[in-house]
């Protein structure tokens, strides 16, 4: 059988070292309790009792604390501890707040994802409604273009198309005449030359010549000139226009009008 010293942690094995870790305080404590035994109460020695009592709190000490006890034994004394003050609880808890947070992570991801699709959904339909509106305000401004077009009529840059447009401005500002009146008086005045000058009357002697298609004078024309209308003398239908304002006021209307008036 080995001796006692023989069995000291310096001597054994690295396999023995970790069975001796695991066993030393077991095994010492049990040794020494069989010990002690004969002398416990039975045998009425009361110091031997206490002995042992001593000897068993020394011993518990030894196993897990002691200074002789191995490193390998104080690490697998320390997993056991760790082992036991980690209550299974609190692992559950640990795992049920992981889990948590795994499924709020997945949550704010979505809501993310609903908050980008819902944006995107919002800016199409701003996009669908300006495109509308643009649409409605284009046809609109040709609807307006067309009425204007339709209330404004053309006419022909020749005589006819004169006199047309004169007797519709003359209408609007109620100065009477007719198309054959203004036509007549236009033929012997001028000849229907828009450009047609007197250069040998009197008005022409006192420096205001008759000019256009009814040989109108600068003063009537500024006195009697409708609104709308060119400023231009010899503009066509001012000039047919002014003239028809002054036979209204001079002789009631073109129509009246049989010679230089």
């Amino acid at each position: 059988m080995p001796s006692i010293s023989s069995l000291s942690p310096g001597n054994l094995s690295p396999r023995a070292r970790k069975i001796s870790t695991v066993g030393l305080g077991t095994a010492g404590a049990a040794a020494l309790a069989l010990t002690v035994l004969p002398g416990t109460a039975a045998h009425g020695d009361a110091s031997q009792a206490t002995a042992a009592k001593k000897v068993n709190a020394e011993n518990v000490a030894f196993s897990s604390h002691s200074s002789v006890l191995p490193e390998q034994g104080k690490d697998i004394a320390a997993a056991q501890h760790s082992l036991i003050d980690v209550p299974e609880g609190a692992q559950k808890v640990e795992s049920v707040k992981d889990a948590t947070t795994t499924a709020k992570s997945f949550t704010t991801t979505d809501e993310a994802a609903d908050a980008i699709r819902a944006g995107a959904k919002e800016r199409a339909a701003k996009a669908e409604a300006q495109k509308k509106a643009e649409a409605e305000r284009a046809a609109k401004e040709a609807a307006n273009r067309s009425e204007q077009r339709a209330a404004k009529p053309t006419y022909p840059n020749n005589l006819d198309g004169w006199i047309r447009e004169a007797l519709a401005i003359m209408d609007k500002h109620n100065i009477p005449g007719s198309y054959e009146g203004i036509h007549r008086n236009i033929i012997r005045e001028s000849g229907g030359d828009p450009r047609a000058i007197n250069n040998w009357d009197i008005n022409a002697q006192n420096g205001v010549p008759s000019k256009g298609l009814l040989q109108v004078i600068k003063p009537t024309f500024d006195a009697y000139h409708v609104e709308g209308t060119s400023w231009d003398q010899y503009d066509p239908v001012a000039n047919i226009v002014t003239a028809c304002n002054y036979a209204a006021d001079r002789y009631g209307s073109m129509d009246n009008v049989n010679s230089a008036y």
